[in-house]
């Protein structure tokens, strides 16, 4: 057997750490796909369409690191051709970048003599095809001999494992992935991420403010979730005697049922007064962003310390002490600095409050559908079951009422995109992680062609279609902007049938029996469908409740 650059390619995947790769072929990819069939310890699952394969290769990023926190960062390659599939991953890589997301996409390009730009007439030749990658992922390399593909694919997968976490694009031409390689069967190519430390000089102004402060509050974002910060959360809120707010991105880094836990309702005016109030607030792994704010809505009356790995964000949205570290390392540097409190009750009772608030609020509206769909879909998962929600309605009710512990939640509230919800269930069964997608009839479109790679793969997944007959969300945002919809309505197959001509199980069912026929699914081995045709609202704006 001749060995060739793309054998290079997955013998410096494998011994970087990599088991999975999730590809789809091309014609200037040839070469890395006779590799990977010639390998017999690295898995290839594949995918129908490319931006729903980068879209699983996220889902598998998250599912190990859900499962594992603190084990190595499972940086998850993809594998995809020049031009047209290359350029349909940039939704879906954008959705890893802004949830900061470990993954190493790998495009072939066409011949070395084409790269640099000019039209020499190569199929799916783009003038600079790193240039359409450049703002969406951490860090692109490109390759142009053999020789280069070890150091650029280590390179890559540092950049994709350091804090904070993200995408990343390497790019090897045609011939490269063709050629005869030289070089001995490589083993030892390592990655060593470096850790994000925090100054300590900074460390030492934030432990003073929290140590003085009489009404502190955390704020836990994704940055805290991706670090693995659970237990330092816990420990520092425990400390300072804090309550914790999960942002929708950090749900699941802190214990919903804690007593110190104020959950994730980020939507409620409430919780934004909340915040607001708090003569101290430690924003971990957070930009303050849109959601996080409340649209804006935010006004801090204290000091705001924040933790951020990704510089740009760091006083972005607000002013605050800033500190540009992983927030795994800054608790750990915190909690050594930190006079530990006495448990007085206060916190909890404020927690307590502020959670009855937010009740009475859902109580005055007519929501009881939309609540009890929520729990319903939670009662049904087998523990350890992890979620991934399409942008429809139910997730938007998810982001804050789901309840985490013992079943992860992943949404595409990042980049907002639609079709997230079935490849990212795929990817994360992939990882051996049994998994629900969630998604409305539109987005569920998006992703429909992927039933075949449930099937292909024997997949572990359940899809709930809630099918509402149109864009949902849009519809109600349209209706309350305007009075009226456009382009809302959608006319949509038979999703029973069209799972059963693939071959898949699939049900039918209504509000009050979805909880039984949901667990009834998750149960049984391999892909399945559950259809729940209803329509749902939303609770009601806050901007208009305190306006």
């Amino acid at each position: 057997m001749t060995r060739i650059g793309g054998d290079v390619v997955v013998e410096t995947l494998r011994a970087l750490g990599a088991d999975t790769v999730f590809g789809l072929p091309g014609q200037h990819a040839l070469g890395l796909f006779e590799a990977l069939r010639r390998a017999d310890d690295l898995r290839v699952v594949s995918s129908r369409v490319e931006n729903n394969l980068a879209f699983a290769a996220d889902g598998h990023a998250r599912a190990r690191l859900a499962a594992d926190p603190h084990g190595p960062v499972p940086v998850t390659p993809m594998i995809v051709s020049t031009g047209p599939g290359a350029l349909l991953t940039l939704a879906s890589l954008q959705e890893a970048r802004a949830a900061s997301v470990p993954v190493l996409g790998i495009s072939s390009q066409i011949p070395v003599a084409g790269l640099g730009g000019g039209r020499h007439g190569y199929l799916h030749e783009l003038p600079d095809q790193q240039a359409s990658f450049r703002d969406v992922v951490k860090s692109v390399h490109v390759v142009r001999s053999i020789s280069q593909i070890p150091t650029a694919l280590r390179e890559a997968w540092e950049s994709a494992a350091t804090a904070p976490y993200g995408p990343v694009w390497v790019e090897i031409p045609q011939d490269v992935l063709l050629a005869t390689a030289n070089l001995p069967r490589l083993t030892s190519v390592t990655a060593a991420p470096a850790p994000l430390e925090p100054l300590p000089e900074l460390v030492a102004e934030a432990a003073k403010l929290l140590d003085a402060a009489k009404n502190p509050v955390i704020l836990a974002g994704g940055g805290a979730l991706r670090s693995g910060a659970h237990d330092g959360l816990r420990r520092l809120a425990e400390t300072l005697r804090a309550p914790v707010v999960s942002t929708f991105g950090g749900k699941g880094v802190f214990a919903w049922d804690h007593e110190l836990s104020a959950q994730s309702w980020m939507e409620d005016w409430h919780t934004t007064e909340f915040l607001s109030d708090a003569d101290v607030l430690l924003v971990l792994g957070s930009g303050l962003g849109e959601l996080s704010s409340n649209y804006r809505e935010f006004a801090p009356n204290g000091r705001i310390v924040q933790v951020e790995a990704d510089l740009g964000k760091l006083e972005s949205n607000y002013p605050a002490l800033a500190l540009h570290a992983d927030v795994r390392h800054t608790l750990r540097a915190l909690l050594d600095q930190l006079t530990p409190r006495a448990a007085d009750g206060r916190a909890e009772a404020a927690v307590k409050d502020l959670l009855a608030r937010v009740e009475s609020r859902l109580d005055s509206q007519p929501l009881a559908a939309e609540r009890k769909l929520i729990d319903d879909i939670r009662a049904a998962l087998p523990e350890g079951t992890q979620t991934f929600w399409d942008m429809t309605i139910a997730a938007y009710w998810a982001w804050s009422a789901w309840n985490p512990d013992g079943a992860p939640i992943h949404t595409a509230q990042g980049a907002g995109g639609l079709g997230y919800g079935l490849p990212g269930a795929l990817g994360a069964a992939a990882a051996g992680v049994r998994s629900l997608a969630v998604s409305g009839d539109g987005g569920a479109m998006y992703g429909l062609a992927e039933l075949a790679t449930a099937v292909q793969h024997q997949l572990d997944v359940t899809w709930l279609v809630i099918d509402d007959g149109g864009y949902g969300i849009l519809r109600e945002y349209l209706t309350g902007a305007f009075g009226q919809t456009t382009a809302t309505e959608l006319p949509r197959p038979d999703f029973v049938a069209l799972a059963e001509s693939f071959g898949i199980p699939a049900r039918k069912t209504t509000v009050d029996t979805v909880r039984t026929d949901l667990a009834d699914a998750l149960r049984a081995p391999g892909p399945s469908v559950v259809v729940l045709p209803a329509l749902l609202k939303m609770f009601a704006p806050t901007h208009l409740e305190h306006s």
